[in-house]
């Protein structure tokens, strides 16, 4: 139940779950990757690389040369609503069908890849999900939100 949150995180709770739901991506994976990110509408972090990372799920703009073709540009993904979420899982589900290693390397595929920057962020998303996970057990009992089912 959204009432026990602050009204500032209703857009997150809300969109993370609807998009977990739609990607099949374990809610308190895609709630703990929205947390660390920390993003929010509007805002635009640059990288050292001259990406930035964009919105309310910090999503870079070097995903979205990829998403040209269907017209998404990365003033859409920093708009308020659902659409960052979204993307978010998406490419999250992707990290977590089809990359290496445990669950939690996969998941902090979303910030990197690179051990030295994948390992701090894989740990804070652990610490984050299990949160999570103890909040939608007890605000949606009897739905399976949590969780990857293995392959």
């Amino acid at each position: 139940m959204l009432i026990d949150v602050p009204p500032q995180m209703h857009e997150r709770m809300a969109c993370s779950i609807a998009a977990s739901v739609k990607y099949q991506v374990p809610a308190d994976i895609l709630l703990a990757v929205a947390e660390q990110e920390g993003g929010r509408p509007g805002l635009w972090v640059p990288n050292t690389n001259g990406t930035f990372d964009v919105g309310s799920m910090q999503f870079n703009t070097a995903y979205l040369a990829d998403l040209r073709k269907y017209g998404i540009t990365a003033a859409d993904v920093a708009k308020p609503g659902c659409f960052s979420y979204l993307l978010a899982a998406q490419r999250l589900q992707g990290h977590l069908r089809y990359d290496t290693g445990d669950k939690w390397t996969r998941a902090a595929n979303y910030h990197s890849r690179t051990p030295k920057y994948n390992a701090p962020y894989r740990a804070a998303l652990i610490r984050r999900a299990a949160k999570w996970n103890a909040w939608l057990q007890v605000s949606f009992p009897g739905y399976y939100m949590t969780g990857l089912i293995a392959r």
